[in-house]
């Protein structure tokens, strides 16, 4: 008995090379894309410990939890790293990056997280690009939360290593990722005696067996089932358009954050500034007396498939996630999870309004999306 999900044809090279095709015209790249198999760890480890090596000089942009990971891949490396870290409730600034990078001129890899779902900010790449460009240094970007949620322009913004995942705003599979690749960043591999090689990790394995090749035979089994969803995943986007599905995003984070404003309850945007808000997920501060973790399980016990969250490690007590992203894109997930938000508060005795919340929805939703 045969399987649709069991029984399939081996994925051929030229599908594959035209899914990396795919992945480019998204990205709007004339660079090398590479698409890896695994969760964007994978690439965003290998471009660490490609591009960093012993007597490398790193400015880490910190913003989130993210930026602390990439911190500790690029010390590992022996490289010399100079932390630049912003509170988690803004965003980092152009003129911080080039004051950092005028004290420290040996910093030669630059690495900056886009949107950091966990902390809720993004950060003004283009701004920040241009700053690095001109001083010369590798940029590397995360922009796994990012893409199809806000503008994403490697080639425009001098990004040479840029890591994307399907899993957030593409509404794709988790299991498989993909990073476009400047000729300068893989000058910078191919000179790193550290970079990884004959390993998972290996960008350069897949440029000298596949790229370099002419894409006729692939290094590996590829992840088929997970290959074939990001077909699938990149083909929805085509179809629906990529400014649709962005704008999608932008309504659905003004949305949230003016019902839970107008919510009350004391629930806070955890952001200051909308300008520092990212697209895909909103987070709110609870009010002083009120675990946000406890909150979150009393909201998600009436229905476990809102997109709410918790904050990691000891923002776990204050702040809450709402991720309104993919398919949560919506107006009906934002207003379910502000309804189960508002009576997990009542609950807790907290007086709340969610008639205000619900119209402020409507109020602040820019794009047609139930």
């Amino acid at each position: 008995m045969t399987h649709p999900l069991l029984d399939l044809a081996p994925l051929t090279p030229a599908h594959f090379a035209a899914v990396e095709r795919r992945v480019a015209a998204l990205l709007d790249t004339e660079q090398d894309v590479v698409i890896t198999q695994g969760e964007a760890l994978l690439p965003l480890e290998g471009c660490v410990r490609g591009g960093a090596r012993a007597g490398s000089t790193a400015l880490n942009v910190v913003t989130g939890p993210y930026g602390q990971t990439f911190g500790d891949w690029l010390r590992d490396c022996g490289a010399t790293v100079v932390d630049l870290e912003v509170p988690f409730h803004a965003a980092a600034g152009a003129e911080q990056v080039e004051r950092a990078l005028a004290e420290h001129p040996e910093i030669d890899f630059v690495s900056l997280v886009h949107a950091e779902a966990a902390t809720g900010n993004t950060n003004p790449v283009a701004e920040i690009g241009e700053a690095v460009r001109a001083h010369g240094a590798l940029f590397m970007l995360d922009a796994v939360a990012s893409v199809a949620a806000e503008p994403l322009l490697p080639d425009a913004w001098g990004v040479d290593l840029c890591v994307i995942g399907a899993q957030k705003a593409m509404g794709g599979p988790a299991g498989v990722s993909a990073v476009s690749v400047s000729a300068r960043a893989w000058e910078r591999l191919a000179a790193n005696p550290g970079a990884p090689r004959r390993s998972y990790l290996s960008l350069l394995d897949w440029k000298e067996r596949w790229i370099d090749t002419g894409r006729k035979a692939l290094p590996h089994a590829p992840a088929q089932l997970e290959m074939l969803a990001l077909d699938a995943c990149l083909e929805r986007i085509e179809n629906e358009g990529l400014v649709t599905r962005m704008a999608a995003h932008a309504s659905a984070a003004a949305a949230t954050r003016a019902g839970a404003l107008a919510l009350g309850g004391g629930l806070e945007p955890f952001v200051y500034s909308v300008r520092d808000a990212a697209p895909v997920a909103t987070t709110l501060r609870t009010p002083a007396g009120v675990d946000a973790a406890g909150l979150v399980a009393e909201a998600l016990a009436a229905d476990p498939s809102l997109p709410l969250i918790a904050g990691g490690g000891a923002l776990s007590k204050e702040m809450i996630r709402v991720n309104h992203y993919g398919s949560d894109a919506t107006r009906g997930a934002v207003l379910a999870s502000l309804a189960a938000l508002g009576a997990a508060l009542a609950g807790a005795g907290v007086t709340v309004d969610l008639a205000a919340a619900e119209n402020a929805v409507s109020g602040s939703w820019a794009v047609d999306a139930s």
